[in-house]
Order: C-alpha cells, then sequence, then structure tokens
C-alpha cells in the first residue's frame, strides 16, 4: 500500500516538474506571442489530445460525468488559472506572480480538504507546506526583483484557487470515473471556454516553426503529458498532499533557469531551493505503523 501511495506521488512530482518547463518553453516563443493566445493554444491542443487519447482507449462511455457539477467546475477552474495566472505574472511579474499562486495552491487546498470532507490535513503536511512555500520565496526572491501590484497579486491569488479547485474536482470525479476520461472530458470544456481568446489575439506566430514547436512541447508535455500522469498519481493520493507535491514545479523552471538559459542562481535562491526539497521530503516520508503489543 506505502508503495503504490509512493508511485502515486512520485506521477504527481513528475507532472511538476514537467509544468516546470513551460516558463523555458515560453522564452523561446516566437515575438508576438501573448501569454493569453499562448494559455489558450495549450489548452486546446492539450485538451483535444487528452480526449482523442480517451476516444481512443474507450474510457468515454456513458454521459453520467456530464451529469457531474465537479465536471464543470473543473472546466471553469481549469481555464480560470489560465487567464488569472497569465494575467497576475503580466501585472506584477514572473516573480512575485509566479511565487503568490504556486505558494498559496497548497494552502487553498488544505482549507478545501478542511471544509468539503471534514479531514484535518495534519501537522507534517503543515510543516512541509510551510517549509516549501518559504523555499519558494527564497527561490524566487534571490534571483529576481519583485514588483508588488495589488491587482496582479489578487490574480495570482485568483491562480492559485483555482488550481486547487480544479484540483478537489479532479479528485471528486476520479471516485467514479478513469483518469482517461476526466482529463479529456474536463480539458477539452476548459478549451472550449478559453476558445475567444483564439480569436481576439493574433496568431501569426503559431505558424512560424519556432511557434509550432513550442505550442506542441506547451500542448502535448506540459499539458497532456503532464496532467495525465498528475491525475492517475492523484487517484491514489489526498488532495493538500498532491498540491503541495506540486512545488517542484519552480525548482525544476530555476534548474532549467540555470543550466539551458545560463542565468545565474543566487546563494539565497539555492537555499530556497533546498528548503522545497526538504518539505516534499517531509511530505514523502512515511510513517511507521504503530506495533500494538502481542495479548
Amino acid at each position: 500500500m506505502k508503495q503504490k501511495e509512493f508511485i502515486n506521488s512520485m506521477m504527481v512530482m513528475l507532472g511538476a516538474v514537467l509544468w516546470g518547463t513551460v516558463g523555458t518553453a515560453q522564452h523561446f516563443a516566437p515575438q508576438g506571442a501573448t501569454p493569453m493566445s499562448i494559455g489558450a493554444a495549450r489548452l486546446a491542443l492539450g485538451g483535444g489530445a487528452l480526449l482523442i487519447y480517451a476516444f481512443l482507449k474507450g474510457k468515454l462511455t456513458g454521459r453520467e460525468i456530464f451529469s457531474r457539477k465537479s465536471t464543470y467546475i473543473g472546466a471553469v477552474s481549469m481555464a480560470s488559472f489560465q487567464l488569472t495566472f497569465f494575467a497576475g505574472v503580466l501585472l506584477t511579474g514572473v516573480a512575485m506572480g509566479t511565487v503568490v499562486a504556486i505558494g498559496s495552491a497548497p494552502i487553498f487546498a488544505g482549507l478545501i480538504s478542511l471544509v468539503s470532507s471534514k479531514e484535518n490535513p495534519g501537522l507534517r503536511w503543515l510543516l512541509s507546506t510551510l517549509v516549501s512555500v518559504l523555499g519558494c520565496v527564497l527561490l524566487v526572491v534571490g534571483g529576481d526583483e519583485l514588483s508588488v501590484n495589488l491587482s496582479g497579486i489578487l490574480l495570482a491569488l485568483g491562480a492559485g484557487l483555482s488550481y486547487a479547485i480544479y484540483t478537489a474536482s479532479s479528485k471528486n470525479l476520479l471516485g467514479d470515473f478513469t483518469p482517461e476520461a476526466v482529463t479529456g472530458i474536463v480539458f477539452t470544456m476548459g478549451a472550449i471556454i478559453m476558445s475567444p481568446f483564439l480569436m481576439i489575439y493574433s496568431l501569426d506566430w503559431l505558424f512560424t516553426a519556432r511557434g509550432i514547436l513550442v505550442t506542441m512541447h506547451l500542448g502535448l508535455i506540459t499539458t497532456a503529458l503532464a496532467y495525465f500522469v498528475f491525475t492517475h498519481g492523484l487517484s491514489g493520493i489526498k488532495l493538500h498532499k498532491a498540491v503541495t507535491l506540486t512545488l517542484a514545479e519552480p525548482v525544476t523552471a530555476a534548474l532549467l533557469g540555470v543550466f539551458l538559459l545560463k542565468e545565474n542562481l543566487s546563494i539565497l535562491s539555492g537555499i530556497g531551493m533546498g528548503l522545497v526539497f526538504a518539505g516534499l521530503v517531509i511530505l514523502s516520508i512515511s510513517r511507521p505503523k504503530r506495533r500494538h503489543p502481542q495479548t
């Protein structure tokens, strides 16, 4: 049982690692690619790929999933995450927007678990989350100047809340439906909600060689594959633990920045990275089972 939970945790972290490549991919996007158009194209391609995969696997049987409120809540929250995250980053900067959105998501997830299922996340989760969030703050603060914009902060908090709600909705659906059906349908509906942004912004960048490669990576790798493994892992672990494990995302982004984009990693950022790892290790440690004395 513990081994299965460990594998599920690793799948969630793999999804987070793949998400951590988003910023690097956007760095190579052609001129004219706006955050909103990138987010819409990413969700459209990723959602379509997930739906086709679910169809080919024969996982789209029945209409019961369309009668569940969680399906629509999940789709709206995923679209909301794209909008609020990219808008928040645009207003307050990549550093502050990222740390507020990613750092607040585990806290929101813990509160949702407490309210919806009356499930106390526990002191170990609280400790690991605090250590990891502190690490995220140091990781970002050490590498960039922060600009504070109230509207941007509120949008970034909205992104963290949207992500936590999406995860909770998906977790609820996974009790009755396969991960393929959940990701395929929820993401396709989210892509439909985002589709107007494909008409508002210029898509000339999308028809260049670099634009195609960037979109394929964002849609197929950081969306379809990432959320596929994340949802499979989510089906076997608790909500608050899953969202805290996704704090591996900023560490991945920082490492790619250093080794691929040749960015400098300050001592403060290095300490922050270590704290994120420490928090994830604390969360992953299995408590030994209590031995009951034989009578």
